[in-house]
Order: C-alpha cells, then sequence, then structure tokens
C-alpha cells in the first residue's frame, strides 16, 4: 500500500533513472493529455510531496502523478521487457536513451506549471519525509478539532503528509490508544511525542524494500493485517473494523487491551467482518 515512504522510494527511484536526462519518449495515456508532449525536454528532478510525486522536466513544466491504492511506476532498462501489469494499464511513459519509466494505474495525472504546484499540493500540511516537516504544526493540525477520532485525523494529509492506513493502525498501537479515541482525549505526553514518532516510522522505512514498524524478522507490523492472530506483546487476538477517513471506509486493526478506548462492535475472532 503506498503511503509516504513508499511515495519517497518510488521518487528517489525515477529521479535516479530519469534526472538529468533528455526524453526521447513521452507518452501520456489520458484523454486531457493526449496531445501533450515531453519529447526534447530535460528531466529536472522527481520530488515526492506526501503521496504526490512531481517530476519536473525543462521549460517550466512539472508531471504530477498520485498512486492511491494500486498505482506504480516502475523502471527498466531499454530491451528489458516491462512486466508491471498489461498494457492497458499504462498510463505514462517516459523514455531516455537508457531506462524507461513506466506508469501503471496511476489514478492521476496531469501536466501543471511547475509554479502552479500549489494547485496539487499546497493543501498539504507537512510532509513527514520533507523539507517543510514542522512538527509543531503538525501536532496543532491534528489538534485542531479534538473531537475528531485520531485514525481519521492521522489520515486527513491536511494534518500532516505521509500518513496511511497502515502507519495510521501501526501509530495508534505504539501510543496505546484506539484508533476511535477523540485527537483531544490523548494524553498530552502522547500527543507531544505523536510527530516525532511518525517521523520516526517513515524514515526508518523510506530505504527498506519491507516495511516495519516491529524490528522483528517475519512479524514487521504490531497489528496491522494481523486480525485475529494474536497481539506481538499481550496475545490477545486482534481485532478489526472499518473506519472511515471522510471519503472512504478503511480495515483499522488493534489490539483491545494494550489500546484501551473507544471501539466499535466487532464481530468474534475468526468471523469476517460486515462492512
Amino acid at each position: 500500500m503506498p503511503e509516504g515512504d513508499t511515495v519517497w522510494q518510488t521518487a528517489s527511484r525515477l529521479h535516479g533513472a530519469l534526472a538529468g536526462k533528455v526524453l526521447i519518449r513521452s507518452d501520456l495515456r489520458v484523454p486531457r493529455l493526449a496531445t501533450a508532449d515531453l519529447t526534447g525536454r530535460t528531466v529536472l528532478e522527481v520530488t515526492s510531496r506526501g503521496k504526490h510525486l512531481l517530476t519536473r522536466v525543462e521549460g517550466g513544466l512539472t508531471l504530477h502523478s498520485h498512486l492511491r491504492m494500486d498505482g506504480s511506476w516502475k523502471v527498466y532498462e531499454n530491451g528489458r521487457r516491462w512486466s508491471g501489469g498489461p498494457g492497458h494499464q499504462i498510463r505514462a511513459i517516459l523514455g531516455t536513451t537508457d531506462r524507461t519509466a513506466v506508469g501503471y494505474r496511476l489514478p492521476v495525472l496531469e501536466l501543471l506549471r511547475t509554479t502552479d504546484e500549489h494547485r496539487a499540493v499546497g493543501h498539504l500540511g507537512p510532509d513527514l519525509l520533507g523539507p517543510d516537516w514542522d512538527p509543531g504544526r503538525a501536532l496543532a493540525n491534528l489538534l485542531q478539532d479534538p473531537a475528531r477520532p485520531l485514525g481519521e485525523a492521522l489520515l486527513d494529509q491536511r494534518n500532516l503528509a505521509g500518513i496511511g492506513n497502515v502507519y495510521k493502525s501501526e501509530l495508534c498501537f505504539l501510543l496505546g490508544v484506539t484508533p476511535w479515541l477523540p485527537v483531544g482525549d490523548l494524553p498530552a505526553e502522547r500527543a507531544a511525542k505523536l510527530p516525532g514518532l511518525a517521523k520516526k516510522l517513515l524514515e526508518t522505512n523510506r530505504d527498506r524494500p519491507i516495511r516495519t514498524t516491529t524490528g522483528r524478522r517475519g512479524q514487521d507490523l504490531f497489528v496491522y493485517g494481523r486480525a485475529p492472530r494474536p497481539c506481538l506483546r499481550c496475545h490477545t487476538s486482534v481485532r478489526v473494523a472499518d473506519q472511515g477517513d471522510g471519503s472512504r471506509e478503511r480495515p483499522t486493526y488493534w489490539c483491545p487491551i494494550c489500546q484501551p478506548g473507544p471501539a466499535p462492535a466487532t464481530p468474534p475472532p475468526g468471523r469476517s467482518r460486515t462492512n
């Protein structure tokens, strides 16, 4: 699942393959960009902003993309067979003399003036992996709606940019509270350490092929995806229920013993949750 660390890795990979090189192939396969052609332009840099990717090219243009749930960018040496999915799922191709970047299943793809990037990412809060990171501002953003459930507030990219559903569940576990706890009820000492803990998790994982929050080989995550298996700390069955983030319901995992607080009723372990 692409979150801030995954998108940072993607930006780093694309930057290494494209930056400083002239595009000899440009194919943007979305209707609004059907006539756009970046051929002959030099790629200046590829960077991430939260979960957004910004590919800046010569001439003051930026190709903005977002992976959401299923999108991906793959880089291939020229002559190598592409293997990221069927051809009809390709949304973008950017090629140089030695490598080609292929964007699969990209739900967001638009070409902007670089000076207009704020139209795509200006709403974002401080980026956990970016130069604008400001833990005080991030915490203030989270606390501005004290009645909002913590899990929803963490997913709101206007508060801080880069956290997705996996880190939401893992952060709440490490803080020892349920994702349904109102943000304003989070004990002050735990609220104070939240921004630093979130940044540490993403920084630790931005260079890892497999995301981990536990440091244990083969047991990479404390609660996410583990229901109804036992909690790694207390051995109680991990639970799962849906939680909204303002746009969609997402499966949310927690331990009822290690994370006391408000939570929805859930089916007994081993039975599917209702959607």
